[in-house]
């Protein structure tokens, strides 16, 4: 019985061991205070504010990144750090768009020196003076700005600046003596592979190639001065000169004594508009396989053989000027193979040939107007569906000639002739007889260049009248039905 007792009191003073243990708190964990608190709620106010000094304390459970935090604490203070930083941001800034100075109050005495120094966004200012530098390599976004027309002298090493960079900004320089080469197209400015360029008020003197544009789209070559002193074709180039380059606008230039004072193959929608082209070689102007241009407000003027547009389709040439282009082999105009274009008042004056069309079809010229030509329009009988309206033709040796026979797939209608001898009985305002354009001597010429010599004789007035009353050897289809009584005003 005292055993049994005994058992009993050992087990009762165990299980009250046991509750002791298992009611008292657990010890803290290293470095926190004891709280009774729970853990699962987190407070507003606890999170509301996150000041600099918390930041340096914040445990990897709750980082935020070091450089977030930095950022924030430049906004938020007003100090020694900040300031800093600001004006890293600053410089920064600035880097981006410099203006390096060449020149003797430069930081730069050679040209070449601020260009590898350049960076993308960067303006070389060059001061007035000469600087003897050739084969420029231009590779970066940069903006060229002469002030005081400095000049480089290229002094016939070779060429001039060469630019691989899109946007870039070329204005007020002068570059001279660019030499001649057979085996490389030297300019005075290149542009490769680039887009969105500019070349802007310089004088380009004495160059072979002045300006060349090889894949470069969507530039703008504008206010410049050209000129160039060969007299030969086999040594000269072109003053502008545009190879499978889009979008570009040749404006307002002055182009004087290149073999083409602007040349373009392989382009496509880009505008030609007041140029002055002067005294050039061979053409003025010269289109090859160019689609969906416009020239217009242009004056082309005694040019080796005036201005040529060939292999092109849908080119609009308007309110041009094509003046004293004099030569056996010179025209104002030729059109050679181009389809679907229109001819709008322009003026052809003193010319050997105004327009001369060769394989060209579906173009419309009308409103011109033809004056002292030695040919008007000589339309060949490869061109056909033309339509000529609405011109004046006047004083011209021949106005029109042709080397069709019989027929003419061609409309002439409503012209104004100064040799039309016909009446308006009616007063409508158009001739009441037709009138025949082609003078019979006009083939006779074309069959033999000196029978030229008789233009002026007696004997070709009494031909050109016999043929004119009993018409049988010009074209029959050649006829304008509506001749025009009064000239039209353009």
């Amino acid at each position: 019985m005292h055993r049994k007792s005994h058992i009993a009191l050992s087990m009762a003073l165990a299980m009250l061991m046991a509750f002791m243990v298992h009611s008292r708190p657990a010890p803290a964990a290293p470095g926190l205070t004891p709280s009774t608190e729970t853990t699962s709620e987190v407070t507003p106010e606890t999170t509301s504010e996150v000041t600099p000094e918390t930041t340096s304390k914040v445990t990897p459970g709750n980082r935020v990144s070091d450089e977030v935090m930095t950022r924030k604490a430049a906004r938020t203070e007003s100090g020694p750090f900040a300031e800093n930083l600001l004006a890293d941001e600053s410089n920064r800034s600035e880097a981006a768009s410099r203006t390096l100075i060449v020149g003797e109050r430069g930081g730069f005495a050679r040209i070449a020196d601020a260009l590898s120094a350049a960076s993308d966004g960067d303006t070389i200012r060059m001061e007035a003076g000469t600087y003897r530098e050739h084969e420029l390599l231009v590779d970066r976004q940069v903006t060229i700005l002469g002030i005081g027309r400095p000049v480089i002298d290229v002094e016939h090493k070779g060429e001039g600046i060469r630019i691989t960079a899109d946007k870039v900004h070329v204005e007020g320089l002068e570059i001279r003596n660019v030499p001649t080469s057979h085996s490389r197209d030297h300019a005075a400015i290149r542009f490769e592979r680039a887009s969105g360029g500019k070349v802007i008020d310089n004088i380009l003197d004495d160059t072979f190639f002045g300006i060349y544009l090889a894949r470069a789209h969507d530039m703008v070559i504008s206010d410049n001065r050209l000129r160039a002193y060969h007299t030969r074709e086999s040594v000269s180039a072109n003053g502008i000169h545009l190879w499978n380059s889009n979008r570009a606008l040749i404006a307002d230039n002055e182009i004087i004594g290149h073999r083409d004072g602007i040349y373009l193959e392989y382009v496509q929608e880009s505008s030609i508009t007041g140029n002055h082209v002067e005294k050039n070689i061979r053409y003025g102007l010269h289109f090859m396989f160019s689609d969906d241009c416009v020239y217009r407000d242009n004056r082309f003027e005694n040019n080796g053989a005036g201005v040529a547009v060939m292999y092109s389709r849908r080119v609009m040439m308007k309110h041009n000027l094509f003046v004293n282009n004099w030569g056996a082999s010179s025209y104002g105009l030729l059109l050679k193979e181009i389809t679907d274009s229109e001819i709008f008042e322009n003026e052809f004056s003193g010319n050997t040939i105004g327009i001369r069309s060769e394989g060209s079809d579906r173009v419309k010229k009308h409103r011109n107007s033809f004056h002292r030509n030695g040919w008007a329009i000589r339309i060949m009988a490869s061109s056909m569906d033309n339509l000529i309206t609405e011109n004046n033709f006047i004083d011209n040796a021949f106005d029109v000639s042709t080397n069709s026979r019989r027929h003419s797939r061609n409309n002439f209608e409503a012209n104004y002739w100064d040799k039309y001898s016909g009446y308006d009985l009616n007063g409508d305002g158009f001739g009441d007889v037709p009138h025949r354009p082609v003078r019979l001597f006009s083939l006779i010429v074309e069959r033999n260049p000196m029978a030229l010599m008789l233009l002026r004789s007696i004997f070709v007035q009494i031909l050109d009248l016999t043929e004119r009353v009993m018409p049988t050897i010009t074209p029959e289809t050649l006829v304008d039905e509506k001749p025009l009584m009064r000239k039209v005003a353009i």
